[in-house]
């Protein structure tokens, strides 16, 4: 690691990041007896839970699967409240994993990490934040989310709005809309949740921007009382395997049919099922091949748009709101409460840029369209999402590995790694929820990739390994077999963010698999048969 006498680095890991990957990250590394430290922006624990505040937030992972599993006490002592938790009891569950196991100490709020470059002569990481000060570890974990870097439309005079405007991301602790007109830019997850919620306010209107469709579906979310929670915890080892099980992490796995050789009146009932069911059951739980076979995603969209069709009143209005571009469930499906019933109120309008006219400017008072029209606006939100994957670790940190190399450059061509963990030219950095790691129910996908972490450090700590570093041959083999995994898969016919195009961020307009698409537990499997032997396809040395 370098001669005798240089100097020790601050910490054995510094962690970036104090969402629930930074906090179970703490966690392992503690249990390891490291010294580690945690740099977080925000004021507190949370990660996305902290940052996203705006009305109707929650998740759409039923509760009792979006949750650790590795302390049975915290299964027997945490109680949900609703099987889709809304937004502060997600962050009073962070809150509690943090307080149970001590974790606050080792947290740093407040502190946005400017510059991570790793030093060629010492074999550590350098951190800086932005009031100057540096920080140095042997190790670097970076657990920053996969939508964490905000983004606004890219829509001349965006800044000129002289109105209450935000980002929904940064949804301010206080505010009020009553009587005001209200324009929100976005029709995506978020705009579905926050949507209704300000729509039940008393605004005096309500006009949506819509760019590009999206499906949705009931979530179709409840109470649990005491005795439903009680059932549940019995029932949490079934629970557990059944999201081990499946491909994305759910509780749900899709139906081994495929969908035209069912009859058409026995397909129509299954969907109906499907439908009437909580969550991602009717995405999740499908015919085998609606998301790869274009006849039968086809006929799944068809009963879909009919659905949103029985919903609307004005059949116009639903016909801009079924999306054209795209087939159910090849972009990630928002579920929803009364969201498509919100366009059916007299103050409520939809206006859709490609059947009425897209934004052309913003102004200092609302927004100018392409047909001339102008909107006057009091309040203007938008819901327009995150530089997703890759935008906190390209944009949100000048990161550096050897001889000086940023990270852009390194993925210059696209995005490339080893495991979805690893970046060559960058040792001893380590990546949780990064780029080509297996997402879905992200709970379940950052426990994995934490203990693959701690497994790996431990490996290297038993070993007196003090440089690890990804090798080519490793990347291409990994880059080979997610490219493989995602063949075949009409999500990769689609613009979106998990195939990594953004067209608010310059650059990002070219469609590359960013996450990897095969089932989790292939992945998982892939991932332990390296440590199983010996993480050989890094270049490790003492």
């Amino acid at each position: 690691m370098g001669s005798i006498g240089e100097p020790k680095p601050d910490y054995d890991v510094l962690i970036i990041g104090a969402g629930l990957s930074g906090i179970y990250s703490l966690y392992r590394m503690r249990e390891l007896g490291l010294k580690a430290r945690v740099l977080e922006a925000a004021s507190g624990e949370g990660g996305t839970w902290w940052w996203n505040r705006y009305p109707g937030c929650r998740f759409d992972s039923e509760s009792y699967t979006y949750h650790f599993t590795f302390s049975q006490e915290v299964l027997d002592e945490w109680d949900w409240s609703e099987h889709f938790s809304p937004q502060s009891e997600t962050l009073r569950y962070a809150n509690y994993i943090t307080d149970k196991f001590d974790l606050r100490k080792d947290m740093q709020f407040d502190t946005k990490v400017k510059t991570a470059h790793w030093q060629d002569d010492l074999h550590t990481w350098l951190l800086t934040d932005a009031s100057g000060k540096s920080y140095s570890s042997t190790f670097l974990i970076t657990a920053m989310g996969i939508l964490n870097d905000p983004t606004l439309p890219n829509i001349p005079g965006v800044e000129s709005f002289k109105g209450q405007a935000f980002h929904t991301s940064r949804w301010p602790h206080e505010w009020s809309m009553d009587g005001k007109r209200v324009g929100i830019i976005g029709t995506g997850a978020t705009a579905i949740q926050i949507i209704p919620e300000l729509a039940k306010r008393p605004i005096e209107s309500l006009t949506v921007f819509q760019r590009t469709a999206n499906w949705a579906a009931p979530l179709r979310n409840g109470k649990i009382d005491a005795e439903e929670m009680t059932d549940l915890r019995k029932r949490y080892p079934e629970i557990i395997q059944a999201c081990a099980d499946s491909a994305g992490g759910f509780c749900y796995s899709m139906d081994t049919r495929k969908t035209m050789e069912v009859p058409e009146k026995e397909r129509l009932a299954f969907w109906e099922d499907l439908y009437s069911q909580r969550g991602f059951a009717k995405w999740m739980g499908a015919f085998a091949d609606h998301l790869t076979n274009r006849e039968a995603n086809k006929a799944f969209s068809d009963f879909n748009a009919n659905k949103i069709r029985q919903r609307l009143n004005d059949p116009a209005i639903a016909e801009k709101l079924i999306p054209q571009g795209h087939g159910f469930g090849t972009r990630r499906v928002p579920l929803e409460t009364n969201y498509f019933e919100v366009y059916n109120r007299p103050n409520v309008r939809l206006v859709d840029y490609a059947t009425d006219s897209p934004i052309e400017r913003i102004t200092e008072t609302g927004v100018v369209l392409a047909s001339g029209e102008k909107i006057e606006l009091d309040c203007l939100v938008y819901a327009t999402g995150f530089d997703a994957v890759t935008g906190a670790l390209l944009r949100g940190i000048d990161m550096r590995g050897i001889g000086g190399t940023t990270l852009s450059e390194a993925w210059s061509e696209g995005v490339k790694t080893y495991l979805g963990l690893f970046v060559k030219g960058f040792p001893n950095m380590t990546m949780i929820m990064g780029p080509h790691q297996a997402f879905g129910n992200i709970p379940r996908s950052i426990e994995f990739a934490v203990d693959s972490v701690a497994r790996f450090i431990k490996f290297c700590l038993d070993n007196g390994i003090t440089y690890a570093d990804a090798k080519e041959e490793g990347v291409q083999q990994w880059t080979d077999h997610v490219l493989k995994n995602s063949e075949g898969q009409l999500s990769n016919e689609v613009d979106s963010w998990l195939t990594g195009v953004n067209k608010n961020v310059a650059g990002k307009t070219v469609r590359f698999p960013v996450r990897y698409t095969g089932p989790g537990p292939l992945y998982r499997k892939t991932v332990n048969d390296v440590g199983d032997n010996g993480w050989k396809l890094l270049d490790l040395q003492k």
